[in-house]
């Protein structure tokens, strides 16, 4: 019997569909060892040698495995290709006791059959160089997390958390977030006139003020009311004229098959999925799902890598597909290829594709939940438009002027035309095709209508998953493995909570704690820093560096100024600000602290003195919000008070009375099923926002995504807004589930 292991239920499942009754093949469940949790595991006088235990709730794996492996001719280790995956084996082997020269490891991008063959032929041994770069990122994690975290803890407040990658994020977050309390919005006006040719008044179109006087208009020149006023004034008076026209041909070329952070950015634009929930379903795509017909089925390659590489074999079917679907020439005369973005990508690695580029997404249909089938359907575009002709547009640009005002005022629109369609036939453009009337130059026009629209510029937008996914790789910060982990860490612990658009804002906790990073361990949250220690990984992983000198460079001098800010920093010193405000119950000063749901006041005297209250200015600050309504368990009046998700109602008997009362937040729509409630903002168990009819539970309506408050016209649903204000209907079975405007 040959004992084949690997790291995942659902892998172990697809992959022995594929071979004989000879082979026998489990999973270990993840990591079967790992450093203990009671304490630090690693020495860090003797060359930061790494103590590994087996968690109790491996045991019982690991017992099974001892157990097969005894009666097995042979041990074949079939864990993920990249780091994690080799360190799985090779904990694996130390545990079952196999030598490291008598590993025999398979590999493989994809799980069909040709590919675990092709392994089977090709069994290699393990490569500790990937090993040592896996063991040198889990003890520098696990020394900033467990040394640097006490420190937190005691300084700060109890049950805060730091992170080598982790640290990086929330700064970046913090930072944005700093520049959007920063930002001063200035007032702009845009001008727009409706204009058809004088000859032909079925042919309108819009244009955008452009220029006065030949002088193209910043976005805030026309910065007051009176300003437009006056523009429209003046045009309205005038006779206008075509100016101009130019038409330029254009070309569009596909991009790359997706690596894993443009997968993520990709599905969070398109599909509104977060990162986490991006790799979750990637990974079950990947493992295997049934499929109906076909058994157990790994439908894509795998889903951690940098490379855009696509296989040979691939990319043929891919261009076979193509000539018989969409014809020759849709079909470049040579296969397509891209360059990694990453230096250090590994290239030996392939991009994530389908693995059958014949199964396309209409074949899985109804056969698998939607939100597979529409990750699914991402992927295999992509991959599938990477190796087709490019789109070649026409953009026409038309100008159209003021013949008699005192200053010639110049409209101006664009078009755009898809002359042939190439790739975009399978993954869409993102600009949309608008057509202008055909014009000659000094074609005389009409202006149906000029308006004016006041606008204010926007601060920088908050990140969302794809953004930071970006930005992090903008910075050469984590890795394709980290992304998703990171983002979901940070919001786990606290320091990061979504906002109603689903973006990233941090917690005062998180600006608390990152002051105190930034300006006492700014190696930890360092740019560049973190940067050159995912490079020294990648050298380590290369096998060019050895990975105890790496760890030690970083440690030593991590640990002296750790020791110096222990014995110079104090809690009071970082966590509170004086104040002129002095206690109304005791006569003490108050002081500002930072708690667990933001900034207060707080008496000097505590604990004798417990009260606190709001910072003046802030929102809470003033008397006590009372309403007529009376509290359903004891009678007496409700209190507004502010906890974790918001406002609520709470008994004034509190803590005799512990009553409470949920604050609904409207988004101004009406329930489009009974058309008497109104929509509210609610949260589910686990923090996620929702939207719900406030009648429940006369109304049971409810939707993840925010609701335009209008109906499909097929069949009735309520319509949703998506990624980018995108709206599509919110019935799962409707043709129309598409994005439409």
């Amino acid at each position: 019997m040959h004992l084949v292991i690997v790291e995942s239920p659902t892998k172990a499942k697809t992959i022995s569909a594929y071979l004989g009754a000879s082979y026998k093949v489990v999973s270990s469940f993840g990591h079967i060892r790992d450093l203990p949790r009671s304490k630090l595991g690693v020495d860090v006088e003797h060359g930061f040698l790494p103590h590994y235990v087996v968690p109790r709730d491996k045991q019982k794996v690991v017992t099974e495995l001892k157990a097969l492996a005894k009666k097995a001719d042979d041990i074949l280790f079939a864990t993920d290709e990249d780091r994690e995956g080799e360190a799985i084996s090779w904990h694996l082997a130390a545990v079952l006791d196999v030598r490291e020269t008598q590993v025999k490891r398979l590999v493989f991008h994809e799980i069909t059959k040709t590919a675990i063959t092709e392994a089977l032929e090709h069994a290699r041994p393990l490569t500790m160089d990937l090993v040592n770069a896996q063991q040198a990122r889990r003890i520098v994690d696990r020394l900033v997390g467990y040394e640097l975290s006490p420190f937190l803890w005691k300084k700060i407040a109890r049950g805060l958390s730091a992170g080598r990658v982790q640290s990086v994020a929330v700064r970046l977050i913090v930072e944005r977030e700093r520049e959007r309390e920063a930002f001063k919005p200035e007032s702009y006006w845009v001008i727009k006139g409706m204009f058809h040719p004088t000859a032909r008044s079925d042919a309108q179109f819009e244009a955008k003020l452009h220029a006065i006087q030949d002088k193209t208009i910043d976005k805030l020149d026309i910065n007051t009311a009176e300003y437009a006023d006056k523009i429209i004034s003046a045009a309205k008076k005038s006779s206008f004229a075509v100016s101009n026209i130019e038409e330029k041909k254009q070309t569009r070329s596909p991009s790359a098959p997706f690596t894993t952070s443009t997968l993520q950015q990709e599905a969070n634009r398109r599909l509104g999925y977060s990162a986490k929930q991006t790799m979750m379903l990637a990974q079950r795509l990947y493992e295997g799902v049934s499929f109906p017909g076909e058994g157990t089925v790994g439908l894509i390659t795998y889903m951690r890598t940098d490379s855009v590489n696509l296989s040979q074999e691939f990319v043929n079917r891919a261009r076979e597909y193509v000539e018989t679907v969409y014809g020759k020439e849709f079909v470049p005369s040579a296969p397509k290829k891209y360059a990694a973005k990453s230096k250090l990508a590994q290239e030996a690695h392939e991009a994530i594709r389908p693995t059958y580029a014949h199964i396309t997404p209409e074949k899985l249909g109804d056969k698998l939940e939607s939100k597979l089938v529409r990750l699914y359907t991402l992927i295999w575009q992509r991959a599938i438009a990477s190796q087709m002709a490019d789109a070649r547009l026409t953009q026409t640009s038309l100008e159209i002027s003021t013949i008699d005002a005192p200053e010639q005022y110049t409209f101006k629109a664009v078009g755009s035309i898809v002359n042939f369609a190439g790739f975009s036939a399978v993954y869409p453009l993102s600009t949309k095709e608008s057509l202008l009337p055909a014009l000659i130059k000094n074609e005389p026009m009409t202006a149906q209508e000029i308006t004016s629209e006041g606008k204010q510029t926007e601060p920088p937008a908050r990140y969302n998953d794809a953004t930071l996914v970006k930005a992090l790789e903008e910075y050469d910060i984590g890795r394709p493995s980290t992304y998703a982990p990171t983002i979901s860490t940070i919001i786990t612990r606290g320091y990061v909570v979504r906002d109603e658009d689903r973006r990233l804002a941090p917690t005062e906790i998180a600006k608390l704690v990152n002051d105190v990073l930034v300006e006492h361990f700014p190696r930890v949250v360092d740019f560049e820093f973190t940067a050159q220690m995912e490079n020294d990984l990648d050298e380590i992983a290369a096998g060019h560096k050895k990975w105890q000198p790496i760890v030690k460079n970083f440690y030593e001098p991590f640990k002296k100024n750790l020791i110096e800010k222990q014995e110079i920093l104090s809690k009071k010193e970082l966590t509170e600000e004086t104040t002129s405000e002095i206690c109304d119950k005791c006569g003490k000063p108050m002081i500002i602290k930072t708690g667990r749901f933001g900034r207060f006041m707080a008496c000097s005297g505590y604990p004798e003195c417990k009260n606190t209250q709001p910072i003046p200015g802030t929102e809470g600050d003033g008397p006590a919000e009372t309403t007529d309504e009376k509290c359903g368990t004891c009678g007496a009046p409700l209190t507004l008070k502010r906890g974790r998700f918001g406002k609520f109602w709470s008994c004034s008997r509190y803590p005799e009375c512990k009553f409470i009362k949920k604050i609904q937040k409207t988004i101004g729509v009406q329930c489009p099923q009974c058309k008497e409630g109104d929509m509210v903002i609610k949260r589910s168990k686990r923090g996620k926002t929702f939207y719900a009819c406030n009648r429940y539970p006369a109304c049971k309506l409810a939707l993840w995504c925010k609701p335009t408050g209008a109906a499909c016209t097929l069949c009735a649903a309520p319509l949703v807004y998506i990624a980018k204000d995108t709206i599509q209907c919110s019935n799962k079975e409707c043709p129309g589930k598409k994005s439409m405007e």
